[in-house]
């Protein structure tokens, strides 16, 4: 299995994402949306930085039972209600990616959305990983 991350000096600096990534494996991992919830079903945290940190962990938990790595993740979709805010606090945000998912940093996107399923909800990541 083998991730090559594409960042062309012709587009914006890629910071916090990959422009690009080129995957070969043998096994694509699809990851449902994941939320701030606990085991329970219950969303947890007040803001969108701690759903934010539970969110990623609940994804890279779904990963890891799947045989993987945050470093097999080739692409992540974030759902933020807020898009203002997730900007105003995107240095903290990215704090939390590299202390639970490293620097090996996927294609990634972040969409607005009017409501998540859960209306407590404030952001939702899911994503594609390519195992060996």
């Amino acid at each position: 299995m083998s991730l090559e991350r594409i960042n062309p000096s012709a587009l914006s600096p890629a910071t916090g994402f990959s422009h690009a990534v080129v995957a070969t494996g043998s096994r694509l991992v699809f990851l449902a949306g994941q939320t701030a919830l606990d085991g329970g079903g219950k969303v947890v945290g007040e803001g969108l930085v701690e759903q934010f940190e539970v969110a990623l962990t609940n994804l890279l938990a779904a990963l890891a039972a799947s045989g993987g790595t945050p470093a097999h993740l080739a692409r992540v979709t974030v759902y933020a209600v807020d898009v203002p805010a997730y900007r105003e606090q995107a240095a903290e945000l990215g704090r939390i990616w590299r202390r639970l998912a490293g620097r090996d940093y996927p294609a990634m996107a972040v969409i607005g959305v009017v409501r998540l399923w859960d209306e407590a909800a404030l952001v939702e990541l899911d994503g594609l990983a390519v195992l060996p």
